[in-house]
Formats: C-alpha cells, structure tokens, sequence
C-alpha cells in the first residue's frame, strides 16, 4: 500500500523545526526523569525525519512492492503463491465441481503446493465473469480461467455481450465429455426411425439453445427430426423429470449423469437410448463415443435413416460444434502473456497428473471416463478447434433463427 508523505515536510526539503526548550526548568532528581526532560539535538531529528522520509518516498515510487512482492512463477516452484481460479458459473454445478476437483489436484502436484482460491461469477450465463478475467488477470500464472460449453458458444456466435476471445488466451489442460439422446417409449419412439415422418413432432426439453444444447439441435438437424423445443428449464436433471412425467419426449443426458439418470428409465422401458453425439478424433472426424461403445453416432444414425454419408457442408458444421462443445468441453487458461516457464510448469505438471494411475481412479467420476488433456500438441489442437470459420457460424446463426426464432446481434 503506498505511504502519503506531508507535503510540508518533503517539498522542500526542510525537515520540520525541532522541539524549543521547555520554559519549566528540568529537574535533576534521577537519571530517567532528566533524560525526558532534555529536548532532542537537532541533528538528530534531521537524520530521523530525513530516513522516514526516504522510505516513504521509495514506498510510493515502488508502489508498494516493497510490502506486496510481485508472484515469482519462472523458477519452477509456485511455494507461497496462490492461484486464484475464476470459474464463471454458480457453485455446487457440473463446472463447479469439475473445476474445484481438477485445480486442487493440480495445484497439490505442482511443485511448492501453492493455495487455491476459488471464485464463482455466474453473471450472464458464464459471459461476465469471463469479461471480468480478460481485463484484470495477472498474466504471471497465479491467475487461471475456466471455460465450458456455456462460455465458449457465446464467443463462436458472436454475442454482443462477449468480451474476450480465446485466442488472447493459453491453455493448461483440457477435458471433453460426451452425451447420449433418448426419448420416452409413450411418445411412440422405438428408435431413430421414428424421429421422422411423424404425425405429431417430438417435443424436447432445453436449458438455452446458446448454450451445450445447441450440438443435440444441430444433430436433430442433421437427421431432419420431427422435434420441437421447449427452452427455460435449470438444468439436465429437470428436463429428465420432466421426461418421465410425460411432459417433454426427447432429450440428452452428459456421460457422467447418464447413467442415474437414464439407465433406469431404459431397464423398465421407459425410454429408449438413440445415439450418442460422438466425440470428434485428433483427424476430425466423429468416431464412437468410448463411454458409449455399443450406440451409433448421430453420423451412423443418420447412414441408417438414409443409406448414404450426410452432406459435407451439414457434416462440417456439426463436427465443428461437436469438437467446441464435447472434445474440449472444459478447460483451464492463463492470459496469453504468461511466461513460458510458468505456463510450461502447469501444463507439464498436469500431464503427468493425467498419466498418473492413482489420479484416474479417483477423478474417474468427475471427469466422466474421458482423459485429462494436456499434452504438448494441445494449444495447437485447441487453437485449431476454436477457429470456427464463417460458413460454419453462419450455418449455426440461420439455424437458430429460422428453426427457433433466436437472433442474435
């Protein structure tokens, strides 16, 4: 914090007048009663006020770093910082506690064990604490972001309330999920053929369409489903419920929610699971879920429905999203001005996490049975990833606006 110095007793240079004599003679009884009643020698109250000068002088030049030492992360141990992590979502979520899971594990195995410290801002759906992160984040390592599906569709679609962009961003490491579509046996759905040529459409329940639940609509588009949404509900466990009161037909559950959720539906035949949406391979393109192994993609889905490989500009747009929203659903960042070995340090760090047997048991759970990405090719995959090109948006946009009235700018 810096110090403020009287103006009177530094713009010139003059220290402040000693202390005159008292007018009452000194008595001379003890030794302690006449060493308070003799006034300071001047030279020494110049010396005195002439040090306290200098060193607030130097406080406020410097600052204050005398007193609040900038992070050192360059030498290869974090002991005595903290990292605070921004997580831009309510506490007690999926992002939530991926995040808190993932950042204690990390910051216990990077060398000096650094504190961990934990911020939620749920504003805008994820959009303002994100915004909040690019303009007043450290670029020193002790300042990490966390991203999902919920902050990185805004930014692809371009909303107005976006203020960052990734490419400002580095990444530490990364995890994708996966995610199977299902609907209710009552509504008359058997399987993917009966998505279509219905007499009545489906109806599915959605959280926001710019939000995770835009890969299911794109897949819905993909197959031409006869389905309609219903958007406003808080959660995926909500639309469940609502599946199995009869008051929405279709709809998708995450790898890790799944299984509570869906398989008992299916075992008293309830519901019935369709496909998954995929997961897209490091030559991009989607392959079986391997959570999923046995259920066809929605690309496999479609082959069945039509006999023939869908359209590359549809197959384009949907393997985009898929990659944005599920292969690197979440993921933790630095600012793009992150020293080298800071950055080097984290991301080498939870590789080795990654690799680490012990570590897979115990995140089995929250990461969903999908690998803890931070391998040295990851910043050039992502990178890739996040660069969705114009058709592609464009696709996105006219779907969103002609299939459910949503304009975005």
């Amino acid at each position: 914090m810096t110090q403020h110095v009287d103006e009177a007793a530094t713009s010139t240079g003059t220290p402040p007048k000693a202390p005159e004599a008292p007018d009452t003679p000194v008595a001379h009884g003890t030794a302690d009663t006449a060493t308070r009643g003799t006034p300071p020698r001047r030279g020494v109250v110049v010396a005195v006020v002439a040090g306290f000068t200098a060193l607030a002088a130097g406080v406020s030049v410097f600052g204050g770093g005398l007193l609040d030492p900038a992070a050192s992360t360059t030498d290869g141990d974090y002991a005595g910082e903290t990292v605070e992590m921004m997580i831009p979502l309510a506490e007690g979520g999926g992002t939530d506690t991926w995040a808190r899971f993932v950042a204690g594990e990390l910051t216990h195995a990077v060398p000096g064990a650094p504190g961990l410290a934990p911020v939620n801002d749920d504003g805008g759906e994820g959009i303002l604490g994100t915004n909040h992160f690019m303009t007043s984040a450290k670029p020193d390592g002790t300042e990490w972001l966390v991203s999902t599906a919920s902050t990185v569709v805004p930014y692809l679609l371009d909303m107005p309330a976006v203020r960052y962009d990734f490419e400002d961003l580095r990444p530490i490491l990364a995890n994708g999920t996966g995610a199977v579509v299902y609907a209710r046996t009552a509504a008359g759905v058997r399987g993917v053929a009966d998505l279509v040529d219905r007499d009545e459409p489906l109806t599915f329940g959605g959280i926001a369409a710019t939000s995770l639940d835009l890969t299911t609509l794109l897949a819905f588009d993909l197959l031409g489903a006869d389905v309609d949404a219903t958007f406003g509900f808080e959660g995926r466990g909500p639309v469940n419920l609502a599946l199995q009161r009869g008051e929405v037909d279709i709809d998708y559950q995450t790898t890790s929610s799944y299984g509570p959720a869906v398989d008992p539906l299916v075992k008293d035949g309830t519901a019935v699971p369709l496909f998954s949406l995929g997961q897209v391979d490091d030559d991009g393109d989607v392959v079986r879920d391997p959570n999923f192994p046995d259920l066809p993609t929605v690309v496999e889905a479609y082959e069945d429905l039509y006999g023939e490989q869908p359209p590359a500009d549809a197959m384009r747009t949907y393997t985009a999203i898929l990659a944005l929203t599920y292969t690197y659903q979440k993921a933790l960042w630095v600012p793009e001005d992150t020293p080298d070995e800071a950055l080097e340090l984290l991301r080498t760090t939870a590789d080795r996490l990654g690799q680490d047997p012990a570590f897979q048991t115990s995140a089995q759970e929250v990461l969903g049975g999908y690998p803890l990405d931070a391998s040295a090719d990851l910043p050039e995959r992502i990178g890739e990833a996040y660069q969705v090109d114009d058709e592609v948006r464009d696709d996105v946009l006219e779907l969103l606006e002609g299939d459910y009235d949503i304009e975005i700018g």
